[in-house]
Formats: structure tokens, C-alpha cells, sequence
């Protein structure tokens, strides 16, 4: 298919760990903003392709992939490239969910483009890309404390946190249309606050 088939595309990248080992974890939030996205009656189903779970959310003027990475939160710039390459995306098209610790719990952050800030799978997909000038849409998971940040991080939601995190995924999910719709400024203005 030619490339101007696929001008109208959006590719919204969830980052997170595989398996069910991983579900309901911090480190997966990505996923979770993605798998509230599927739920969407004009999504498809999720299919197996470029090292990831992959739907389309048909939204109309935009084709939106809905892409969970398989190749673990740490080189999930294999997936991205991958996806980036066969479509020829441009950058701007492109959104990452992610977890940030450094956010307060819930809280979003929408960027137009920065660094990894320390966070692995914002870094593969840098290294990826060759560029850190890709959206990005941050989802805080509250700061370690005095435990290990890779168990902080790989642990679930404490009861009493489920209630924040639930409304900051369906917040993100919003997030993510405006975005679709109206781009990264509109998005950074309406969630930043």
C-alpha cells in the first residue's frame, strides 16, 4: 500500500511488560490507557505484528494503531522503529503512554518532545529513533520512597491508590483523543494544569 494510504494515521504506543505476571503493575499503565482505548466499538481486535499487540481504532478523519509493545518495557524501541518504518509515521504522529514515578500518583504529563528522564523504555525508543522530538504523555505513579525503584515500579497499585489511577487512565484516555484531534498543544493546555 502506498504511503499516502496511511497519511491520516496516528500510532499510540502503551509501554509496559508482557504477560500476566506484569498486569495491573505500575510499570504498565501504558497498557492500561491503551487497553481503555480498545474498548472503543469502532476498535478492532488486538493481532500479533511487529513484535507487539497491535489494534485500529478507525477515528474518523484518522486510522489510529493501538500498539502494547511485546519486547518488554526496556527495548521497546524495536517495536516502535519497527511500526515508524513500515508506515513512515512522521515523528509528530506518534504518542508514547508511559509510567513517570517522579509525577505525583495520576497526575499527567503531555510533551511535546524531552529527554528519557531516566525512564528505560523512553530511552530504547530514543536510541531508536534517533531523536527525543516525539510526543510523550507521562502518568504519574507516585516516587518509590525507601523501597527499590525497579520493585516499585514492577509492584501493583496499593487498594487505596485504584480510584486515582483508575480516573488517571480514563483521563489519559481523553487525553490521547484531544491529541488525535487537536494536537499536542491543545492536549499540554487541557491536562497540564
Amino acid at each position: 500500500m502506498p504511503p499516502q494510504a496511511f497519511k491520516d494515521m496516528k500510532v499510540v504506543v502503551g509501554l509496559g511488560n508482557p504477560g500476566r505476571k506484569y498486569q495491573g503493575t505500575r510499570h504498565n499503565i501504558g497498557y492500561a490507557v491503551v487497553d481503555s482505548l480498545a474498548t472503543d466499538s469502532r476498535c478492532g481486535r488486538f493481532q500479533e505484528r511487529f513484535q507487539a499487540q497491535v489494534a485500529e481504532l478507525k477515528d474518523d478523519p484518522h486510522r489510529v494503531l493501538l500498539v502494547k509493545p511485546e519486547t518488554f518495557m526496556n527495548l521497546s524501541g524495536q517495536c516502535v522503529r519497527e511500526i515508524v518504518d513500515f508506515y513512515q509515521v512522521p515523528i509528530i504522529d506518534l504518542l508514547v503512554v508511559c509510567d513517570d514515578f517522579n509525577l505525583p500518583l495520576g497526575k499527567l504529563r503531555a510533551r511535546a518532545r524531552g529527554t528519557h528522564g531516566g525512564h528505560n523504555g523512553l530511552r530504547d525508543i530514543q536510541n531508536h529513533l534517533g531523536t527525543t522530538e516525539y510526543p510523550r504523555l507521562r502518568i504519574g505513579v507516585e516516587a518509590p520512597g525507601d523501597k527499590n525503584a525497579v520493585d516499585h515500579v514492577l509492584g501493583r497499585f496499593r487498594p487505596a491508590e485504584r480510584t486515582v489511577i483508575e480516573e488517571a487512565v480514563a483521563q489519559a484516555a481523553q487525553a490521547v483523543g484531544i491529541w488525535i484531534h487537536q494536537g499536542m498543544d491543545a492536549c499540554m493546555n487541557q491536562y497540564n494544569g
